[in-house]
């Protein structure tokens, strides 16, 4: 395996950013002392990227194109071109100005509900960890890697059959099983070839 393929992944920007946030966090949690609870909160917060993952993914990145011309732009820096263009190293990450902002609110819910700062960082390293794994499957899901695990095969798989064979299912990059339970997990077989698959800036905004 080339070594510039790692290189591309963990020496990105966006992944220095996210990678010394999370290292930064842990440290200090670790240094308050773990408790059962923090490890429930940390559990709390994977489980709720992987929802915010299925969600945003879904009803904001294939929302129907935006008259404004400043919305759209940050819709095509996000998810539009890189549909049209599926290998494009620069478009394979989401851009910090987005991610840090929409799990900073994340955590900022959690702290209303909870009031613990504490739990809320462990709950906030949950959600960066888990981040961390969405980057990183979506990485290899469009980059020369040769998965060796079935589990991994599938979820490249089905990433690329959301880009290559219909937009409108297989929404769960990180977490595919998330696409049971709203019905866009399907047998490709059973999919019809999107003509829009390409062009989510043309397409209607439908949802089957």
């Amino acid at each position: 395996m080339s070594k510039s393929l790692y290189r591309d992944f963990f020496l990105h920007i966006d992944m220095i950013v996210m990678f010394t946030l999370f290292i930064g966090i842990a440290s200090f949690v670790i240094g308050k002392g773990l408790t059962w609870s923090l490890f429930l909160y940390f559990a709390i917060g994977l489980v709720t990227f992987m929802f915010s993952e299925y969600i945003t993914h879904r009803f904001l990145f294939h929302i129907k194109a935006p008259k404004n011309a400043f919305l759209l732009k940050v819709l095509k820096r996000l998810h539009y071109d890189h549909h049209k263009d599926p290998n494009d190293l620069k478009l394979l990450f989401l851009p910090i100005w987005f991610s840090i902002p929409n799990l900073a609110v994340l955590s900022l819910i959690f702290f209303f509900i909870t009031s613990t700062l504490i739990g809320t960082l462990a709950f906030s390293l949950g959600l960066i960890f888990m981040l961390l794994v969405y980057e990183w499957k979506h990485y290899v899901a469009h980059r020369p890697f040769k998965v060796k695990s079935k589990f991994g095969q599938w979820l490249k798989k089905t990433h690329i059959l959301h880009h290559y064979k219909n937009e409108n299912y297989w929404y769960g990059v990180s977490t595919p099983f998330i696409d049971v339970l709203f019905g866009t997990l399907k047998d490709a077989k059973e999919v019809e070839t999107s003509q829009t698959v390409k062009d989510l800036e043309g397409r209607s905004p439908v949802h089957k």
